[in-house]
């Protein structure tokens, strides 16, 4: 087995075991309640827009995996079968090992063949070039492209990278070059207003934060070395502060909200502080490789409800409508945004 099949399949087992920090910062959103929502839970609309890709809710299933043999040839297929009958965007994992290797094309090309017209996010790290990123998204006729930027991960990962440089100039030719657009998102450790900023100058419209406060890839990466480098374990902004953060920009960039993102809660807290759409992995992983397929379906139908109930209780009859809906934010976040130059009192304070 190669070396990458067999970290692909490590990063698997560690992430089920690990699980979630949920430490994301949402515990500091709380909605301002109202007695007179003037809404009927009949009417409340919950499809959304990330750039110009028209969605029937914001659930993502988001990317996890690919490239490790059958192992996760079949985990992306049922993925996939549940994004279809959900009718749901899903990405799939990094496919450079696909690029690399021919022998993975298999375990991405399995989500086009499952959900032939289902909308699917390709996946490539920074260090892509044009090419690269031309095969991935042919490889599953990919409606956009996720870049994936992960540099603390690759910082403590034994095998990872240690230069970081011309990333921004390889996204943006890529950005030139693609037909479908580009995403970009962090793996776990947040996203500052700066980065945004210099990725919506290069022509990137979607952003997923990637919030510390799910999947702790510092975690993983540290149980495959020898020596553990810890002061990275805490290491990132939060996913409530990073939605924040992107959504201070101004003509920010399409959110998608991910990291540790589990409850119906969570996703509307997310958009009301500026995202669109809410991803979900290390949630829906655990969910599909302990229960199966039937139950991870069952769980996003739950969540469907579940955001209806809560966009009738805060008054919001649409998406666009509970990103407006008033908020108070406490806590370590309220401090950190305070710090950052970030008024919090607009979100409070909505009209």
């Amino acid at each position: 087995m190669s070396n990458r099949k067999q970290r692909k399949l490590e990063h698997i087992q560690h992430a089920l075991s690990v699980g979630q920090d949920r430490t994301h910062g949402l515990e500091d959103i709380k909605f301002v309640h109202q007695s007179l929502p003037n809404t009927n839970i009949d009417q409340i609309d919950i499809s959304t827009k990330v750039g110009e890709l028209i969605l029937s809710s914001p659930i993502l299933i988001n990317a996890m995996t690919g490239g490790g043999g059958e192992e996760t040839r079949k985990i992306n297929q049922a993925l996939a079968l549940v994004a279809k009958k959900a009718n749901i965007p899903i990405a799939v994992g990094s496919q450079m090992a696909a690029i690399k290797d021919a022998n993975e094309r298999l375990s991405f090309e399995v989500v086009r063949n499952t959900n032939p017209n289902g909308i699917i996010f390709a996946n490539l790290g920074s260090e892509a070039t044009v090419e690269d990123a031309k095969q991935a998204v042919n490889m599953i006729e990919a409606n956009a492209l996720q870049i994936h930027l992960n540099v603390i991960q690759e910082l403590v990962m034994p095998e990872g990278d240690r230069s970081f440089e011309g990333a921004l100039m390889r996204i943006e030719k890529i950005v030139d070059s693609l037909s479908v657009p580009v995403i970009v998102k962090e793996v776990g450790f947040g996203m500052s207003k700066e980065t945004c900023q210099k990725l919506s100058d290069i022509g990137v419209d979607m952003i997923d934060v990637g919030g510390r406060g799910g999947t702790n890839f510092s975690a993983i990466e540290n149980k495959r070395r020898t020596r553990t480098l810890d002061y990275f374990q805490t290491w990132g902004i939060t996913t409530a502060a990073s939605i924040a953060e992107v959504s201070s920009v101004n003509g920010h960039p399409s959110i998608i909200a991910s990291g540790g993102i589990q409850h119906a809660m969570d996703m509307a807290k997310s958009i009301a502080l500026g995202a669109s759409v809410v991803g979900y992995a290390g949630y829906f992983l655990k969910i599909l490789m302990n229960d199966g397929e039937q139950a991870l379906l069952e769980e996003i139908i739950h969540l469907q409800t579940d955001l209806r109930y809560i966009m009738t209780a805060v008054g919001a009859k649409t998406i666009d409508e509970l990103q407006n809906a008033m908020i108070v934010i406490s806590g370590d976040t309220n401090q950190w945004l305070q710090q950052r130059g970030i008024d919090t009192t607009k979100y409070s304070q909505k009209k």
